[in-house]
C-alpha cells in the first residue's frame, strides 16, 4: 500500500507539472522567452568540467526541501551556497527549481547562474519543451530528462530540442529498461538514481549494477545516497565521473563549509 500511495508522488508531481506549465505559458510565450537576456548566453559545456581534473566530479545541489524528507534547509541562501559549492571544487551545480514539493524557484536558478562560472542544472521535472526554453532563459546550461515520467519518443525529441539550444543534457534512470529505451545521441550524461522513486529508499546498488550496462562516450553520474568520500573513491574505480550530491551538505547548518571538508577527504 505505502508503495502505492508514494508513488502516486511522482504521478502528483507530473500532474502539477503539467498545469503549471499551461500557467506559465500564458503568462511569458515561448518567443519572449527567447528576448530574454540569458538566453542568448553560451552554456558552459558539462563534460569539460566534469574531465577536469582540477575539479572533484561532484554535482552539488541546492536543495530547501523534497516530498520526502519536507523542509531540509531553509536559511542558507542559494548565492552563499552554490558559490561556496564552486569554490571547493564542484563540477557543475544543480538547483531545484520546483515550487509545491521542493520549495524552489526559477529565480534560485537565475541568482545561482550570478555568482558561478561552471555549468548549472536546472533540477526539474520536465514534461514539456516550453521548460526547456525556460531553463535557458533563467541561466541554465545543463537541462535533466527523467526517463521514469517521459516516454521513449519524449526523450529523444526533448534532447534535440536541448542541443538546438546549446544546452547539456543529463538523462535520469532507475533501471536497465529505462536506459535501454532512452539512449540518444542527442544525450550528453546519464545518471543512475539510487534513490527508488516508489518507496524513496536508497540504494547504491542501482548504480553499480547499471555503470557496464550505460555505453563508455556518456558522462555516468551516480545520484543521491552518497554521504561518504570513500563512496566516491568506489564509484570512481567502478567507471563513474560524477556524483550528484544534495542532502548531504544541504542538511548541515553550513553547506559551504560541509562541502570542503568532504571534498578534503577525496
Amino acid at each position: 500500500m505505502t508503495e502505492a500511495v508514494n508513488m502516486n508522488i511522482l504521478d502528483k508531481i507530473v500532474l502539477r507539472k503539467r498545469q503549471e506549465v499551461q500557467a506559465a505559458m500564458e503568462k511569458v510565450s515561448l518567443a519572449e522567452l527567447e528576448q530574454y537576456p540569458l538566453f542568448s548566453r553560451n552554456c558552459y559545456n558539462l563534460r569539460e568540467s566534469v574531465l577536469d581534473n582540477n575539479k572533484k566530479g561532484i554535482i552539488a545541489e541546492y536543495k530547501r526541501a523534497s516530498p520526502s524528507k519536507g523542509l531540509i534547509n531553509g536559511t542558507s541562501s542559494v548565492q552563499e551556497v552554490v558559490k561556496g559549492y564552486q569554490d571547493a571544487g564542484a563540477s557543475a551545480i544543480s538547483v531545484l527549481t520546483d515550487a509545491d514539493f521542493f520549495q524552489g524557484s526559477l529565480q534560485d536558478l537565475t541568482d545561482a547562474r550570478e555568482v558561478l562560472q561552471i555549468p548549472l542544472l536546472r533540477k526539474e521535472f520536465i514534461v514539456d519543451k516550453y521548460q526547456i526554453a525556460e531553463a535557458k532563459a533563467y541561466g541554465a546550461d545543463i537541462i535533466l530528462l527523467i526517463a521514469a515520467c517521459l516516454s521513449t519518443l519524449e526523450i529523444r525529441d526533448f534532447s534535440k530540442y536541448a542541443k538546438s539550444l546549446g544546452l547539456n543534457v543529463l538523462l535520469e534512470v532507475h533501471n536497465e529498461e529505462e536506459l535501454n529505451r532512452s539512449i540518444f545521441p542527442s544525450i550528453d550524461a546519464i545518471g543512475v538514481n539510487n534513490r527508488n522513486l516508489k518507496d524513496f529508499s536508497v540504494s547504491l546498488d542501482h548504480s553499480y549494477g547499471l555503470v557496464n550496462k550505460i555505453p563508455n562516450d556518456y558522462i555516468k553520474v551516480s545520484e543521491s545516497g552518497i554521504s561518504d568520500p570513500q563512496t566516491i573513491k568506489e564509484l570512481k574505480k567502478a567507471g563513474f565521473h560524477a556524483f550528484l550530491i544534495g542532502e548531504n551538505f544541504m542538511k548541515t547548518e553550513n553547506p559551504a563549509q560541509s562541502i570542503k571538508e568532504f571534498v578534503a577527504q577525496i
